[in-house]
């Protein structure tokens, strides 16, 4: 094999990886958007407090108290992982067109991008082991982990 053509698989490999790596960081982005967006950016949207009342087939239904300017709702669902217990109150804000709320709070907004912080995780093997970036792969590994970390403590 010719020095030519071992540099160009060098570079068709680590492409590859770095490909690999932004795919999952893209897609955890992504999936993480899809609830962090309520939370985020929710201005305009109705908030207010949710009472849970009872959990069942991971969801969990409560009586919705809405703030100054929010439309009330009679029935409002939580994911069941996001409610910690039954007569609990949960800061919310609600999903637009739906009787679904997400928590507003500092353990919602951790939670809504614990599929980033998943990704971030996976990428830092790609990142080591595929790149041959070490210290890259530490810092995203530990920036994954904290963060799942820290959902997992302010749920």
């Amino acid at each position: 094999m010719t020095k030519r053509s071992r540099t160009f698989l060098l570079f068709v490999r680590r492409t590859a990886m770095a490909l690999v790596a932004a795919l999952l960081l893209a897609a955890g982005f992504w999936s993480s958007w899809g609830t962090a967006q309520h939370v985020l950016l929710a201005k305009g949207r109705d908030h207010g407090t949710l009472a849970v009342s009872g959990c069942a087939d991971d969801l969990c239904t409560g009586r919705y108290q809405p703030s100054a300017g929010s439309a009330p709702h009679s029935h409002m669902t939580i994911t069941e992982s996001v409610a910690a217990r039954s007569g609990e109150h949960l800061a919310v804000v609600v999903k637009p067109g739906t009787d679904e709320a997400v928590r507003s709070d500092t353990a919602g907004v951790l939670y809504a991008w614990l599929p980033l912080a998943g990704a971030l995780l996976l990428a830092a093997l790609i990142i080591g082991g595929g790149l041959r970036m070490p210290r890259t792969a530490w810092a995203t590994g530990l920036v994954g982990a904290a963060a799942m970390a820290a959902a997992f403590i302010a749920l």
